[in-house]
């Protein structure tokens, strides 16, 4: 059974940072492409981020790009999203999320290619 159980949220001011982890088990995780999904309250879920198995690439949504890292250590089966520089509309659920057929170059600005959701981490940015 693929689990993906992500943690790390929590609350910070407005310019502040939180790095969130994603724990995978039950599937070859060094062979996936990762993402990071995100739902603000009363919208819905937004991509963020995606990076290769190798994670030699990635990609970023604008809305983050500069200010959010995604990363992953293969040999610990775990997604790492470093987000600084936070803003109260990064208010969300953030989920992690990959596919069994889908790869990055498809992944990018997509939330219907996914298998597999973690449970979330709330992540709140106010002061």
């Amino acid at each position: 059974e693929v689990q993906l159980v992500e943690s790390g949220g929590g609350m910070v001011q407005p310019g502040g940072s939180l790095r969130l982890s994603c724990a995978a088990s039950g599937l070859l995780f060094k062979n996936y492409d990762m993402s990071w999904v995100r739902q603000a309250p009363g919208k819905g879920r937004e991509w963020v981020s995606t990076i290769e198995y190798s994670g030699e690439t990635t990609h970023y949504a604008d809305s983050v790009k500069g200010r959010f890292t995604i990363s992953r250590d293969n040999a610990k089966n775990t997604l790492y999203l470093q987000m600084n520089n936070l803003k109260p509309e990064d208010t969300a659920l953030y989920f992690c999320a990959t596919s069994h057929t889908y790869t990055i170059h498809s992944m990018q600005g997509r939330l219907d290619v996914y298998d597999y959701w973690g449970q979330g981490t709330q992540v709140t940015v106010s002061s």
